[in-house]
């Protein structure tokens, strides 16, 4: 027996959810297994939701922006504000600050990871800028690092005031799923490319102080010389919670952090946000518009499921 219900997640998409009757090995006896399908252009993505005897998920990462919280838009305003305030003009948009629109912003951030990274990149394609820390661009490695770092630590700064002014909350699901692992003894760790001191702001006003003191491991850009999509800071986050990378589950939401925890040998499901819904995610084991439906046991049949299938 197969029931079907149409459950609308987003405008642009819904998922269809099957209930197919099935022989539970409990002292029910009978039992459903509820099966929700995720479509998008490029395949659909099953999510399995029925307890498990018996479980390989040993530690659950996440990452933070993007899936902690929506926060692209933030990072972008802080970057905007930093090039207005430096009076930062590149060759190629002399006549106005080097600020992002939004459609290039999320094209550039869905392709390089970390803020420096960003810059560097951005400022070789369109040439080093004038500002108010050199009237005339950098010629020489050192200023140009000099340079970016003062952008950086002055855009971090200004992100960590947007966050403390208590509009920003985390996106659905995340708390909750943070304490079910937690209360299951899985190790619960977060993995973000961001500056550490920004990372650390962000947690304790978004996740609360408890929660962050109870992580099983924390790393930030800062920890790891290479940033996502390098799987660096996957595999040394494999290290310090003395797990092996095939017993790790990664929360991510776009293409970069995906490709970071496949290459580190890891399982991965994304959660996307609007910068990041048409990216392609086929190498994801489950995709979710947020984690407002997912729950611990899923995430646990879904590993339980890769494993028996290989």
């Amino acid at each position: 027996m197969v029931l079907f219900d149409w459950v609308k997640t987003e405008p642009y998409m819904a998922s269809l959810t099957l209930f197919t009757a099935t022989t539970l090995h409990t002292k029910h006896g009978f039992g459903f297994q509820r099966i929700k399908l995720f479509p998008s252009k490029h395949h659909c993505v099953f999510s399995v939701s029925a307890s498990a005897s018996s479980s390989p998920l040993k530690a659950l990462i996440f990452d933070c922006d993007g899936v902690i919280l929506e926060s692209e838009h933030l990072h972008r305003q802080a970057y905007n504000d930093a090039f207005t305030h430096f009076n930062v003009r590149c060759p190629s948009s002399s006549s106005s600050s080097s600020s992002s629109s939004v459609h290039f912003y999320d094209e550039l951030q869905n392709q390089i990871g970390g803020g420096k990274p960003k810059m560097r990149w951005y400022f070789k394609e369109h040439g080093w800028p004038s500002s108010t820390l050199f009237e005339t661009p950098p010629t020489d490695d050192d200023d140009r690092a000099n340079l970016i770092d003062t952008l950086q630590d002055w855009k971090t700064e200004r992100y960590k005031e947007i966050i403390k002014s208590g509009t920003v909350k985390p996106r659905p699901g995340v708390l909750r799923l943070m304490d079910e692992v937690k209360e299951a003894g899985i190790k619960l760790a977060v993995c973000s490319a961001a500056t550490k001191s920004s990372v650390i702001m962000c947690l304790e006003s978004l996740i609360g102080i408890e929660r962050f003191q109870g992580l099983d491991c924390f790393l930030a850009g800062d920890d790891v010389k290479e940033k996502k999509p390098d799987p660096s800071i996957y595999i040394t986050a494999s290290k310090k919670l003395g797990v092996s990378e095939k017993d790790c589950l990664v929360v991510e939401d776009s293409v970069i952090g995906l490709q970071a925890a496949t290459q580190a040998g890891m399982s991965c499901i994304v959660t996307y946000t609007s910068s990041t819904a048409s990216q392609d995610f086929s190498d994801a084991i489950a995709i979710y518009p947020d984690l407002s439906n997912v729950r611990l046991k899923d995430l646990e049949l879904l590993l339980q499921n890769l494993v028996a299938a290989k």
